[in-house]
């Protein structure tokens, strides 16, 4: 798929599958005597233990995946990347991690599927009409130049893989809230409605959470930014002012920290609402709580999953990494994601591994014809129902921001952490 495609090229393309094979990658090392142990670092997201045991059966290595809370995983990586080989995160992290020193370049010679890359991750939008968001999108932080910075323009070296990307907002239970309409009613300004004072939660993740945070605010018409992407140190303290009064009121419940507590969360009805991503909702589903995820109407918060090397992985043990992030865009990981609702950066080679009604439910946004399982083996969408926000292309369409470290990183930090602690 070349950055020029048009939108029926694509959705074409998304449609045929038939030209790829089911499992065309293939370990092109075999490991003598002793086995390569790779350590990946990451969230609960993707270091999940079906994927890890299929791994080292397919590629003959032995993999330990250290997961950790967003804003844990990312301090440990920058601080000491000797405590890891690979690390699987966001896009905001990139920054933080490039000028730590913790990563190195990736070669994309070596990478299988770089070309099957849809223009995403390279140019920042699905279709050329596609709202870009405010913010990094990952094309801003993917290319390494000539002089050690990053940016959009194309060179052979990367500063992460692509991979699993997806829009993120919030999840409610329609028990207690009346469903609203997606793209219309459903707005980030619920979450600091006084309606649900007392039963709301935010993600624990400073990149993340302050995004959250800021579309509620602006929904409720409490303040507004020149961009979101990049906030002044005035309005930084205008969004904190406006939280730490709420939280003093208790309208906040909580802040979670992962996606299981989430999960929590919501069983033991300490909120109603609040920040989640796509497998927190689907195991709500799966235990049978009716979460809604919402499609507001001011857009998506989004983010892209980035695989990378640390600085210190070298030998065999990089010739395993790259094998690792060749096997990831391989198929069956894209299919075995796409049940939580997540998108891969090469969907075509995952199609063929995922049954029709799943590709119409997850990618194209169809009605559910059957009872789909999530990664749980428990039913997450019932005969009958439509993914929220509609298709890849819809829900991608639709980006107001994504997640970002902005250049006052450190000062909103400093008032994350004092509302955390207030």
């Amino acid at each position: 798929m070349t950055n020029s495609v048009d939108r029926r090229r694509f959705l074409k393309g998304l449609g045929a599958g038939a030209a790829v094979s089911t499992l065309a990658f293939k370990a092109p090392y075999v490991f003598a005597k002793n086995k390569v142990t790779l350590r990946v670092l990451g969230t609960h997201v993707t270091l999940q233990e079906e994927l890890r045991s299929r791994a080292m059966r397919e590629l003959g290595i032995h993999l330990e995946f250290t997961p950790m809370g967003s804003a844990a995983v990312l301090q440990k990586a920058a601080a000491n990347p000797s405590s890891f080989d690979l690390y699987e995160q966001w896009s905001d992290s990139i920054n933080i991690l490039w000028q730590a020193g913790a990563i190195q370049p990736i070669d994309i010679d070596r990478l299988v599927y770089w070309d099957e890359i849809n223009p995403l991750t390279k140019t920042g939008k699905i279709v050329p009409e596609a709202k870009l968001g405010a913010g990094d999108s990952p094309n801003k932080l993917l290319y390494v130049q000539d002089d050690g910075t990053l940016s959009q323009t194309p060179s052979k070296a990367i500063s992460f893989m692509p991979y699993v990307h997806n829009v993120d907002s919030f999840g409610y239970n329609t028990l207690v809230i009346e469903q609203g309409i997606p793209y219309q009613t459903e707005s980030w300004a619920w979450l600091l409605d006084e309606k649900h004072k007392g039963k709301v939660a935010l993600v624990n993740a400073p990149t993340i959470g302050i995004f959250d945070a800021a579309l509620a605010a602006q929904g409720q018409g409490l303040m507004t930014f020149n961009d979101m992407g990049d906030m002044s140190i005035a309005e930084i303290d205008q969004l904190f002012a406006i939280l730490l009064e709420k939280k003093r009121q208790g309208h906040f419940s909580g802040f979670w920290t992962s996606v299981p507590q989430s999960v929590d969360f919501m069983k033991t009805k300490r909120v109603n609402i609040q920040s989640m991503f796509s497998p927190g909702v689907s195991a709500c589903r799966g235990a049978g709580i009716p979460v809604v995820y919402a499609s507001p109407k001011e857009g998506y918060r989004a983010w892209h999953g980035v695989m990378c090397l640390s600085a210190n992985t070298q030998g065999h043990v990089k010739d395993a990494a790259y094998d690792y992030m060749n096997w990831w865009l391989s198929g069956y990981p894209g299919a075995f994601i796409a049940r939580q609702g997540y998108y891969i950066s090469n969907p075509e080679r995952s199609q063929p591994l995922m049954s029709k009604p799943e590709w119409s439910y997850w990618y194209e946004g169809k009605e559910a014809v059957v009872d789909l399982r999530g990664t749980d083996e428990k039913v997450s969408v019932k005969a009958g129902q439509k993914r929220d926000g509609g298709s890849y292309i819809q829900r991608f369409s639709n980006i107001a921001v994504w997640n970002t470290v902005m250049p006052n990183y450190d000062y909103s930090l400093d008032k994350w952490f004092e509302l955390l602690n207030s």
